[in-house]
């Protein structure tokens, strides 16, 4: 079947929230980080307690979102950021800006799976946290991941 034969009730699933990526850098960033907080409740955190939430921003001002997903075989449990990435490619965007991540025992960074992840698309992406004081903090994924693995083209 074809795709365009679908049927008029189908839908893409682009992000439902969109910000102006021309405002201002530092409200652009609050507003994302405030995304992520907002959908941390989301995350499925049964067996550590500890509860992720990341909100990616593309290029095109697209949020996806994306909470931890734990699993009772630990090595199956999908990190908070990977969730948004893959929810961004599924929904084809590739190129992105920043990547907001909040968590339920404040200031986080992501993982090193999750570094090296984000690395593959932007090695210029700008990494979100906020301190206990709520003072943001901003770092580039390439301070975080010192010389990622990235194949050529």
């Amino acid at each position: 079947m074809r795709k365009e034969n679908l049927g008029k009730n189908l839908s893409q699933t682009k992000s439902s929230v969109r910000l102006n990526v021309e405002s201002d850098k530092n409200e652009l960033y609050e507003e994302l980080y405030k995304i992520a907080l907002k959908n941390m409740d989301n995350a499925y955190a049964k067996y550590s307690g500890f509860r992720v939430s990341a909100a990616l921003l593309d290029e095109d001002g697209n949020v996806f979102n994306g909470v931890n997903v734990e699993n009772s075989s630990y090595g199956a449990t999908i990190c908070a950021e990977r969730v948004a990435i893959s929810t961004a490619v599924t929904d084809g965007s590739r190129k992105f800006i920043a990547i907001a991540v909040a968590s339920s025992d404040g200031e986080v960074w992501p993982c090193g799976i999750c570094r090296q992840v984000i690395f593959e698309f932007s090695e210029n992406l700008d990494v979100i946290s906020m301190d206990s004081d709520g003072k943001m903090k901003v770092l580039k994924i390439s301070e975080l991941l010192k010389n990622g693995f990235k194949l050529k083209d």
